[in-house]
């Protein structure tokens, strides 16, 4: 094993972050290669810098005039360069800076610095390689995003463990989950994966939810569990009703319990409306860990962020930097949810219109982009595929049994005929 490796290892020792680490993770590092080299370069190079592998002219970077046109509000600095590999720095002060704000509870926990990510799917996937080893358990509800298997199970040979999401009463099924970690601890290490306002049903956890669920885990990590809680607030503040719970579950999380290492995966693609940006953060939280071992553990993210797409887009941030230091950045923001919540509203109102359908049961939702009917007869692929070659609309199957909906991407004015459609289709392929 490196020796780099060794040292960040003996710094993470007595925590429950070693122990949670994959095999994988306990060798990685983040080397004194190029990318540490140039670093140390930016700082200190008064005269020459020639690491990186960039081309300059008279001080700036050597471009195509094609791309920069395109771009005219932003410097060649802003747009051409690498991005350090955990991201520029301001980026990542202004994100801890506003996660703060969304969270602020969070202000008084002492978490890690956030590093910068390719997407969330980028995120998962660079902690699977840190803490997922073949066999380990991944405890999630049973509706969830199907990528989610891509990466734990294809990827890593992980287990995935489900439980029943929902109780009978539309409120989560905090029993289920709480059987479902007694009965998965025998390795003494457990992996949590949790997502709200949650892909595909749209829902997030209410105020009264919150404090049942994180006693459930504080219990569990008191027996001696070692527990990595895996955040996944892709859709995080698109939330339709005073009930939820406002701020991400990271936050109670963050500072819980020793055994309980979480990890927030959060960004712009949804919360900023720039989905194709590709650019989120990855940050720990874990009681009693130092700002060194935070550090540690930074690194060794790092290090597999290195070996694995070595930086993010130079451009999405610096354009995301320019947004979030904006005074009408905000304003912009709400008036995007407030158009979001209308049509949540539009499809709650249809739906409370249109009573017990005895096809289709529309399962909780209160955030997000999405809801989801349960079909209580026939294939839900065959109502897809009904929908989409027999009527023109595209909606997404899961399991043969639920379709998803993903209201927010249809115009206002034509939900009301959308759901028209369902249902009718719903009939004729059910009769």
């Amino acid at each position: 094993m490196n020796q780099l490796a060794q040292e960040l290892n003996k710094t993470l020792e007595g925590t429950a972050a070693l122990e949670l680490l994959s095999e994988l993770g306990k060798r990685f590092y983040f080397p004194k290669g190029i990318v540490a080299q140039t670093m140390e370069a930016a700082e200190h190079a008064y005269k020459f810098v020639a690491t990186v592998g960039e081309a300059k002219n008279k001080k700036k970077p050597v471009h195509l005039s094609v791309i920069r046109n395109f771009i005219p509000g932003l410097d060649p600095d802003e747009i051409f360069p690498y991005a350090p590999t955990p991201g520029i720095k301001e980026f990542r002060l202004l994100w801890k800076e506003h996660m703060i704000k969304k969270n602020p509870d969070l202000k008084v926990k002492k978490t890690s610095f956030p590093l910068v990510m390719p997407g969330i799917t980028t995120g998962i996937s660079i902690i699977a390689d840190m803490f997922v080893d073949p066999g380990d358990v991944i405890l999630i509800p049973d509706l969830f995003w199907g990528n989610y298997r891509l990466i734990l199970e294809g990827k890593k040979l992980g287990t995935i463990v489900t439980f029943p999401f929902f109780e009978s009463n539309n409120k989560l099924n905090l029993k289920a989950f709480e059987q479902a970690i007694e009965q998965n601890t025998s390795r003494g290490k457990l992996i949590i994966l949790l997502n709200f306002p949650n892909n595909p049903t749209g829902y997030a956890p209410l105020k009264d939810e919150i404090l049942p669920l994180t006693r459930v885990l504080e219990k569990a990590a008191g027996t001696g569990l070692k527990i990595l809680m895996i955040i996944d607030d892709s859709y995080f503040g698109l939330f339709y009703e005073d009930t939820i719970y406002p701020q991400s579950i990271f936050t109670p999380l963050a500072n819980i319990h020793p055994n309980i290492l979480s990890v927030k995966l959060d960004g712009s693609t949804k919360e900023d409306f720039a989905w194709g940006f590709r650019v989120a953060c990855l940050t720990y939280g874990g009681k009693g860990l130092s700002e060194e071992q935070y550090t540690a553990l930074e690194q060794k993210t790092k290090g597999v962020m290195r070996s694995t797409f070595s930086n993010s887009s130079k451009l999405g941030q610096s354009l995301l930097i320019r947004a979030l230091k904006s005074t009408i950045y905000q304003n912009e923001k709400a008036e995007n949810i407030k158009l979001l919540k209308a049509k949540y509203e539009k499809v709650k109102a249809i739906l409370d219109h249109a009573g017990n359908n005895s096809l289709l049961k529309p399962l909780p939702f209160n955030s997000g982009y999405f809801m989801c009917f349960e079909l209580t007869k026939g294939s839900a692929e065959k109502l897809r595929h009904y929908l989409l070659y027999e009527k023109g609309i595209g909606t997404i199957s899961i399991e043969d049994r639920y379709l998803r909906i993903a209201y927010a991407n249809v115009e206002l004015e034509n939900i009301e005929e959308l759901y028209e459609e369902l249902f009718k289709a719903a009939e004729a392929v059910a009769g």
